[in-house]
């Protein structure tokens, strides 16, 4: 029977027992095939990235003292997760992590390198009064999980760190962190790992693929700051130990910055100062109008035993994202237990506030004066080194989280993530082929190619035939455009007088 009268039976209702028996079994077909369509599909679409996934789920839900996370409906605007950001926050190393560092269209060439870094994983600056600090060890076990294939030798290379030539805040301070019960502030084996896997890619980069250092190299080749913390002094090292592999102490000269914004002999800025106490000012409004967060803050300060102000002083959330990113349990006394909801309050309001930033600007005026030392330092350089006239081709500045984000808002960055545990900016200078004045300039965050959503580079075509964006542009920004905002054409008149 043709399916053509078979269907016009079905209408008149004339089918035999048979006959609806092979249609009922074709229809179920047909439904099993379209359900295995739909389901290749769906699993296409995830692999191209198309539909959201939820790839530290797993994680979440074996971690102690944590409540599950439900992925939010595809119908539905996602929110920001206070505890998804806090793992990203944490930077918990992993094999898998790749970057965009050392990519450029054919034939371009590799000029220079500058980076800055925030310190790795580190214990807490503060405690929680009245409760037990994280049991956490510091000192090196290379059979202990985070470990790196390279975490025994840099042990061993920095117990030879007598040659090397540091400033002499810095030569006092311990190469590697060594306390079997970490101190206030101190590098943790997490934090060492992290950088040593940081100084891996960019080897992989910038070594490996484009020889942008010698086999020769000497200290001229090298340019290398650090803060007086020993926290950043030893997360440089473990990155420059992983990009030069058993270097030659007595080629490396690591200068001690006493600016924790990088300020160096430009320190002297009013204004900057001024807008930074306007920052404050702007947090404490914020906070006091927080009432969800006051009442977190008085309900913890009930389960410690001590006055809310005291409490709050002592910024429980440094301590808690320490317990949280080892794993290990919330504080709790003998009136309950710190838990999961009160930290997601107060970095739920960390996250509020880090949005409010970026929308009055006030923090964007700080972080200009501020970061234009060190932005001008960076143009500076990589002007000496097109011109012959320096050989500096890669700069390594260790630093913190008040370097790194100011830093991020001065460049227009404003969907870049807080700095995370051992968070990089790289700054590139490519030369064109066959064109010695066509510079081009690439910034990097944590691996990711930023340059288009900088301030300076937001209109370049991507398209057109300069694929990458010119340095004038980064230059121009630098010298001349980041003092716009103030009504000023220079860092002092910006510095000494009031905009209106």
């Amino acid at each position: 029977m043709h399916e053509g009268e078979r269907s016009r039976q079905v209408k008149d209702g004339m089918l035999t027992e048979t006959d609806r028996i092979m249609v009922a079994r074709n229809r179920f077909i047909f439904l099993l095939a379209m359900a295995a369509l739909l389901a290749i599909l769906s699993l296409s679409l995830q692999f191209l990235h198309l539909i959201p996934t939820t790839p530290l789920r797993e994680d979440r839900e074996n971690a102690k003292s944590r409540k599950r996370i439900i992925p939010v409906p595809l119908t539905e605007p996602p929110e920001i997760d206070p505890v998804y950001e806090a793992y990203a926050y944490c930077n918990i190393p992993n094999n898998t992590e790749r970057g965009m560092e050392g990519h450029s269209p054919p034939d371009y060439k590799l000029l220079s390198v500058q980076v800055m870094i925030r310190h790795g994983d580190r214990y807490p600056l503060y405690a929680i009064p009245k409760t037990k600090r994280p049991a956490i060890d510091c000192t090196l076990v290379p059979s202990r999980k985070p470990s790196h294939p390279q975490l025994a030798a840099f042990l061993s290379h920095m117990s030879k760190g007598s040659k090397g030539r540091l400033d002499s805040v810095l030569s006092g301070l311990p190469r590697f962190p060594s306390h079997p019960v970490c101190e206030m502030g101190e590098l943790t084996q997490t934090g060492v790992v992290q950088h040593l896997r940081n100084g891996h890619l960019l080897r992989d980069a910038y070594i490996k693929k484009h020889t942008l250092l010698p086999n020769s190299w000497t200290s001229k080749h090298l340019y290398i700051e650090s803060t007086g913390k020993s926290r950043t002094l030893q997360s440089g090292l473990a990155m420059l130990y992983s990009l030069l592999p058993e270097f030659d102490w007595q080629k490396i000269y690591i200068r001690h910055q006493w600016s924790s914004i990088f300020c160096s002999s430009s320190c002297d800025c009013p204004m900057r100062n001024h807008y930074l106490e306007e920052e404050q000012r702007r947090q404490y409004s914020l906070r006091v109008k927080n009432s969800l967060l006051e009442q977190t803050y008085v309900d913890m300060a009930k389960i410690v035993g001590v006055p809310t102000r005291q409490l709050r002083a002592s910024n429980p959330i440094d301590s808690l994202l320490c317990h949280f990113c080892h794993n290990i349990s919330f504080p709790c006394t003998q009136n309950g237990c710190i838990g999961l909801e009160h930290f997601n309050v107060i970095k739920s309001h960390q996250l509020g506030d880090e949005k409010e930033r970026h929308e009055t600007k006030v923090y964007y005026r700080y972080s200009l004066l501020a970061t234009h030392p060190i932005l001008n330092q960076t143009v500076t350089r990589m002007q000496r080194i097109a011109e012959g006239r320096s050989e500096e081709v890669f700069a390594l500045f260790s630093a913190h989280d008040v370097t790194v984000a100011p830093l991020l808002a001065a460049l227009g960055l404003s969907e870049a993530r807080f700095p995370r545990f051992a968070a990089r900016i790289v700054f590139e200078l490519w030369r064109a082929p066959r064109d010695k004045k066509s510079l081009f300039v690439r910034v990097l965050y944590n691996g990711e190619d930023v340059t288009f959503q900088t301030s300076f580079c937001q209109k370049h075509s991507r398209h057109s035939s300069q694929p990458l964006c010119p340095f004038q542009n980064f230059m121009n920004f630098v010298k001349k455009d980041m003092f716009a905002i103030f009504n000023s054409t220079n860092y002092y008149d910006a510095c000494h007088r009031r905009a209106f």
